[in-house]
């Protein structure tokens, strides 16, 4: 038996959403704890399970609250290293009239690029039932070298590998680059998170099935989850596909953090029910539960230290199908 249900690698850093104007007009932002791979374990840690972050903050102000926030929402924060001479990673968020997202980085360079291989934590990794990482953590040589290193470490412990790239081009030398080491995540992972965006994006198909399709004559992936935004979401498992619709709401702020939370959902389902011999309710029943969960979340500002909880979940799938 392992300890940790879920460990994942990457970044851990400050959105600053847009919160309105002053009284002066100027933007005000506010300070919201996130980073992709973190904001999936908040999800998960919010329906109860047992969850630790491997990456690299500042030793400053922000650091501070980010690792704050990790022991607040209990996530094993043991791994969560401090760099005295590079500040923590920020992101400014801003937001379009429907919600979604314009991402300006200050990371040349950031705290979390500067995670060693000699820190990763093959122990940890070892006792984890799922290890789950991005492509952010790629970028750069150093930590493109540790998350190498942990995506090893968690095969040969014979850990599930959840992958979302989560391409953010900005952050990239050129998108030849992304691709090359997105390839290289897609080559390890049994579980793989990707959006509409991206998958356009990577195969070059409009079709969705077609793009999944591209994805499996190069690589041999067992759960393929596909998020459409408001279009809802798919699951290519074997040789079905399953597609539920999304639960949209009339008082959506933002979609930061909505694939996050999607995910951590689905990693969820996997801990409970593994990744063999899913049935087509299986899947459906997985879809819905990440679905309205996801959904929830763009109702909030930040996504980290506002996750729904179980009941939230529930009600609203309930509420749907007593109105439908």
């Amino acid at each position: 038996m392992k300890s940790y249900d879920v460990t994942s690698l990457g970044e851990l850093l400050i959105d600053f959403t847009e919160n309105g104007k002053s009284k002066q007009g100027n933007y005000m932002f506010e300070a919201n704890p996130g980073g992709a791979p973190c904001n999936v374990l908040a999800m998960l840690a919010k329906l109860g399970y047992k969850t630790s972050f491997i990456g690299k903050v500042g030793d400053d102000f922000f650091g501070n609250q980010l690792k704050t926030s990790l022991d607040e929402l209990n996530i094993d924060a043991r791994y969560l290293f401090r760099d005295k001479k590079i500040h923590t990673t920020l992101a400014l968020v801003h937001t379009d009239s429907d919600g979604d997202r314009d991402f300006s980085f200050y990371r040349n360079p950031g705290a979390d690029m500067m995670l060693k291989e000699e820190e990763v934590p093959e122990e940890r990794i070892c006792d984890s039932r799922i290890f789950h990482y991005g492509s952010l953590s790629m970028t750069d040589e150093g930590v493109r070298d540790a998350t190498k290193k942990a995506i090893q470490t968690a095969e040969e412990s014979q850990a599930i590998l959840s992958f979302d790239p989560n391409l953010r081009p900005p952050l990239w030398e050129t998108l030849d680059d992304a691709k090359e080491q997105i390839f290289y995540g897609l080559g390890h992972c049994q579980i793989l998170k990707i959006s509409d965006n991206e998958i356009r994006w990577l195969t070059g198909e409009e079709d969705f099935t077609a793009g999944v399709r591209w994805i499996r004559e190069r690589f041999d992936i067992r759960l393929i989850l596909v998020s459409m935004g408001k279009e809802g979401s798919r699951a290519y498992y074997g040789g079905r596909m399953v597609e539920v619709p999304s639960f949209l709401q009339k008082n959506t702020i933002e979609t930061t953090g909505a694939g996050d939370t999607f995910g951590g959902c689905i990693l969820a389902y996997v801990l409970e029910h593994g990744l063999d011999s899913l049935t087509e309710k299986n899947l459906r029943d997985m879809l819905t539960f990440a679905n309205a969960a996801a959904s929830l979340i763009t109702t909030k500002k930040g996504a980290l230290r506002v996750m729904p909880s179980k009941q939230e979940i529930i009600r609203l799938i309930e509420y749907r199908r007593n109105n439908e």
